[in-house]
């Protein structure tokens, strides 16, 4: 041994002794090994957090382990924690003191039956800082080493909130900026800060573009003056479940490992550490992916009831035993919007409906926005070569009246990372329907949103993304090509019977009927405006369609009765 470091075979690994761990970050030993302070000798040769009740698989020797105590809760619980790591040699247990607000007398009694030294963490000192300090010291050039660290967290930190640590972890020991994208650019993890917006979104766009060309992963790219590699972050769930896109296009539903180095010419050893990293990333990725199993199983459910004839007021009631609790914690039906799309490469037919739907439950998240919505707001699937979603919108409020999707936010958003990858033939059409406030619009509303698709799909934009207002626009603009004879006549045949109506019974069925289509055919909007119990609306929309021999529950019928409207 020589200068802090032993050797281990061939290579050179570095050591460091408890008490200059003590010394440098002011730590203080509770338990020491022996009365003569022989603790203080012994050597630290890794650094393990866990709040594991039995951490041994994880423990190799020689280990600095930092427990936040959450496996603690009465005395009795420190006695098996203390043996497995004695039997594994550890050489110091790092306590926090945040939990229970000091180090619990069970623990140091359990430490001094088994000769391990104890030290106390106080709130001040994170365990970060001392994991980030320790490696510095072990290995400031063996990134192989760091490796099987990354190894170590990546166990522990399956299913338990993602790779953040990880990546912070390796942006302050080697300096090794990574984070972990969506396809549409959305930061899924990384060290902070993050990476600007554009560079994200540019980041996506580019790996789409090369995933299409199949070019060979990492794929290097330059945004700005920096150099980055880009390696696919596949889902490694099985590609039989209903969250996974697979087949062709399936890029839409990757993440993305971006590190901002060029790896090509990597050795062996530090190529070991990247693989690492995107397991680490795989494992949440497939997190992910399972807890929206329960959610598409929901939009499935849906979709097939509004393609029944069970009548709209039993959709919730048959929901609700189902997955419907699972997106709103209620057995009620929620506030949501409709959206469909549909792509195509001209000349070799559509892109999958499966890669679509991944891409846009993607797209629609999110949580920070005027509207937000998160990955639990979100459930879809597919019917044919269309992707269909449901997106839960919050309820009114003053300060936000009508929650909605921003149709053109969406657009702008995907057109930016999708216009390389579609290459000048291929295009996608998205059509979003009104907020829907009651079972009872739910189809009609999938009809709007279909309609609004057909819409965009003949738009010249490669990515195109219609809602309400453009089925609106849509219609005026084609008012002036009809001779204004022909408008009066049509306005005159479909409103004349409730003009004549009302003049007789002087009752409000047109003013009414225009009102509900202001408010795009919600029940609960409409009656709140005019003042009445929904129950009377019903019966008033109930006594148009009997007077006019119209179905208002059609999307058409509500075009026809406002083109007539505005014709007048």
């Amino acid at each position: 041994m020589e200068n802090g470091s032993a050797w281990c075979g061939h290579e050179k690994v570095a050591t460091m002794r408890l008490r200059e761990l003590l010394d440098e970050l002011g730590l203080f030993l509770l338990v020491d090994q022996d009365a003569e302070g022989g603790a203080l000798d012994r050597e630290v040769r890794a650094v393990l957090t866990t709040d594991l009740a039995d951490p041994g698989r994880f423990l190799a020797g020689g280990e600095l382990v930092l427990t936040g105590l959450a496996w603690w809760r009465e005395d009795g619980d420190a006695e098996s924690f203390v043996r497995i790591l004695d039997r594994a040699g550890v050489t110091v247990l790092a306590a926090g003191e945040a939990e229970h607000g000091l180090v619990p007398d069970d623990l140091v009694h359990a430490c001094r039956r088994h000769g391990l030294p104890l030290v106390a963490v106080n709130q001040d000192i994170s365990f970060t800082a001392i994991t980030e300090h320790v490696l510095r010291r072990l290995q400031p050039r063996h990134v192989g080493s760091l490796a099987a660290v990354v190894e170590r967290h990546r166990r522990l930190l399956t299913g338990q909130g993602g790779p953040d640590a990880v990546l912070e972890l390796l942006q302050h020991s080697l300096g090794l900026d990574a984070h972990v994208l969506s396809s549409t650019g959305r930061q899924i993890a990384g060290a902070h800060p993050p990476l600007r917006a554009r560079t994200a979104v540019a980041l996506a766009a580019r790996y789409l573009a090369a995933r299409r060309s199949r070019e060979a992963a990492p794929h290097g790219v330059t945004v700005g003056d920096r150099h980055y590699s880009l390696v696919p972050v596949r889902s490694a769930t099985d590609p039989s479940t209903p969250s996974t896109a697979t087949g062709e296009a399936a890029e839409l539903g990757d993440w993305l490992l971006a590190v901002a180095t060029d790896t090509s010419n990597w050795p062996a050893g530090d190529v070991q550490l990247l693989d690492r990293i995107v397991e680490l990333a795989v494992d949440a990725r497939s997190a992910h992916d399972q807890t929206k199993v329960a959610l598409n199983d929901l939009a499935r459910r849906l979709l097939d009831l509004l393609h029944s004839h069970v009548p709209p007021a039993e959709i919730p009631v048959r929901l609700s035993s189902t997955a419907q609790a699972v997106v709103s914690q209620k057995d009620t039906w929620q506030r949501c919007q409709f959206v469909v799309a549909e792509g195509e490469w001209r000349g070799t037919g559509p892109i999958p409906a499966s890669a679509l739907r991944v891409l846009l439950e993607e797209a629609l998240i999110q949580p920070d926005g005027p509207v937000p919505v998160s990955t639990q707001d979100i459930a879809a699937t597919v019917d044919h070569e269309q992707a269909v979603l449901f997106v839960l919108v919050p309820e009114p409020t003053d300060g936000l009246p009508e929650p909605a999707l921003d149709c053109v936010a969406l657009q702008q958003r995907l057109a930016a990372v999708l216009t390389r990858w579609l290459g000048p033939t291929g295009s996608v059409s998205i059509g979003v329907s009104s907020p829907v406030a009651a079972a009872e619009q739910a189809r009609r509303a999938l009809d709007a949103a279909r309609t609004a698709l057909r819409i965009a799909h003949d738009h010249p934009d490669r990515v195109a993304v219609r809602g309400p207002d453009d089925l609106t626009s849509h219609i005026l603009t084609l008012l002036p090509l009809i001779p204004a004879e022909t408008r009066r006549a049509f306005a005159s045949r479909l409103l004349g019977p409730l003009r004549d109506h009302d003049s007789r019974h002087r009752t409000d069925l047109l003013p009414t009927l225009e009102r509900f289509l202001e408010c795009d055919a919600s029940w609960t909007t409409c009656a709140a405006q005019l003042h009445l119990h929904v129950n009377s609306l019903r019966h008033r929309i109930a006594r148009i369609e009997q007077i006019t021999g119209r179905d208002l529950a059609r999307l058409e019928t509500r075009l026809d009765f406002l083109a007539a409207l505005k014709a007048c």
